[in-house]
């Protein structure tokens, strides 16, 4: 990962800003950008559903920085099971979401960036295809379309026409056919202590 992430900082250090590995201390930042730009409706989603609870992909969740270092772009992949092929085996995959940069800092091609870097990083840790849920004209200029999630739904609403997919490998999502499910690692929860 060091190795696209650095080449990825080079590209985009004319552009005043530059693609990181997200880290802990990240968490704040984060959270306050995606309330910003997408609003409280956006824990109401189903896509939020398979979110819920889990820990980010592997090297999956990656942040834009300005040169002060502050956060400006965010994008994070998933571990799903997108129903099963002909032969009822699961389909793994990713789950794409949120992305989102900071209203000051669009149009910039920050949400370029952190889409290829998420999915440039995706393929070199050997996925082989990635879901989600979002605007068809801005996603098919990196491959996503319509079709390929044609006979997947999401647990919850969604709209059909804006749920996309991408192959990594061809051929992954040809027969997939179900309900995505949540396959991520669980989020370590705090163990609570007993009164004595």
């Amino acid at each position: 990962m060091a190795a696209v992430l650095d080449s990825v900082r080079a590209f985009f250090a004319q552009n005043a800003f530059t693609i990181d590995a997200e880290n802990p201390g990240d968490v704040v930042a984060r959270e306050n950008l995606l309330d910003r730009t997408m609003g409280p409706s956006r824990r109401r989603k189903s896509s939020e559903a398979l979110r819920r609870g889990r820990v980010p992909a592997e090297g999956l969740a990656l942040v834009a920085r300005d040169l002060r270092g502050h956060v400006i772009g965010t994008v994070r992949l998933w571990n799903i099971e997108a129903g099963v092929n002909r032969d009822g085996t699961p389909v793994d995959a990713l789950l794409l979401g949120p992305l989102a940069v900071d209203a000051a800092h669009e149009g910039k091609g920050i949400g370029g960036a952190l889409m290829r870097t998420a999915i440039g990083e995706a393929k070199s840790r050997g996925h082989s295809a990635i879901l989600l849920v979002g605007d068809a004209p801005y996603y098919e200029r990196f491959g996503f379309f319509a079709v390929k999630a044609q006979h997947l739904v999401m647990p919850g609403p969604f709209e059909r026409n804006r749920f996309l997919g991408l192959e990594l490998k061809d051929g992954w999502l040809e027969g997939a056919a179900g309900m995505l499910v949540a396959s991520g690692r669980k989020l370590a929860m705090p163990r609570m202590r007993r009164a004595a």
